[in-house]
């Protein structure tokens, strides 16, 4: 894992140094854009509505629209005078019962993993604050953004939760919550009983994402079936022109080894061979 954030856990005269490793991560299968015909990818370009000139990203500013319609831009300057404490350092504000810091408040996790010089410090605090049953309540700066946060240990490790401010959730307003609904107390103990019934240990581990494994089935037997489209022109990399068949890979590199002590007039002749391989079938359809 690659660091995202260096500085340190800070609470009355304690300081602890850190790094900030994200957590978690999204598994999903990722798709581009591309023209449906040949398979080219589509772009997107940045241009101004006013004269519909295509604008460079260094002459890209952020705008504050007014309800009047009216813009205020934003230098770097103006953003760079803002007040953020928190930029280098995690500073908790005071320690809560875990069950008041709410699921609804989270937003994203992260690892955090003690300087060397702090580890003893690290591990006082980790234990201490497990032991307490109790989560840190704290502020950091993520990107240029304050987030409020909570510190919590999981698995021999002080996690970082940053969380949602109070006025970024929403109020749940629905009609259902003003009518006076009867539950009669037979039909609450059946739903007690059967909640009862279905209770088990949440082991992560026996669930997995079933759509994304027939999602990367169908793609893999798209492979195999060579049904890949090759837009004209485009430079792929030499990693990427091996053949995605294992036999194939192997074939190769069999006839690479009875070659290997050929003189000049053999690698010319390969090269020739691999030249004419690597020419586009008339389809524009090669393997991945």
């Amino acid at each position: 894992m690659r660091s995202i954030w260096t500085g340190a856990i800070s609470f009355g005269l304690v300081v602890i140094p850190v790094k900030l490793y994200a957590a978690t991560e999204q598994r999903d299968i990722t798709f581009r854009q591309v023209h449906r015909k040949d398979g080219a990818r589509i772009q997107f370009r940045r241009f101004c509505t006013l004269d519909g000139e295509e604008v460079p990203y260094s002459d890209i500013a952020k705008g504050y629209e007014l309800p009047t319609g009216d813009m205020v831009v934003l230098t770097d300057e103006d953003l760079a005078d803002l007040p953020l404490v928190t930029a280098h350092r995690i500073e908790v504000l005071h320690f809560a019962p875990a069950a008041q810091v709410e699921p609804i408040y989270a937003n994203k996790s992260y690892y955090t993993e003690p300087d060397q010089a702090g580890t003893r410090a690290y591990a006082l605090f980790r234990d201490a604050l497990e032991a307490s049953g109790k989560v840190a309540v704290a502020k950091v700066a993520l990107r240029q953004r304050e987030a409020l946060a909570a510190l919590r240990v999981r698995e021999g490790v002080i996690t970082l939760e940053t969380l949602l401010w109070p006025d970024e959730v929403r109020q749940p307003e629905f009609a259902f919550l003003d009518e006076d609904i009867e539950v009669r107390s037979q039909e609450l103990k059946m739903a007690a009983s059967l909640i009862d019934t279905m209770t088990e240990d949440f082991e992560p581990g026996q669930y997995r994402d079933a759509y994304r494994e027939a999602l990367e089935a169908v793609v893999q037997a798209k492979v195999e079936g060579n049904d890949v489209v090759r837009p004209d022109g485009l430079d792929v990399p030499e990693a990427k022109k091996q053949p995605a068949d294992l036999t194939e890979i192997l074939r190769a590199s069999v006839a690479a080894a009875k070659g290997g002590g050929r003189g000049k007039s053999g690698e010319a002749k390969q090269d020739k061979a691999e030249a004419k391989e690597a020419k586009p079938k008339p389809r524009r359809r090669a393997s991945a």
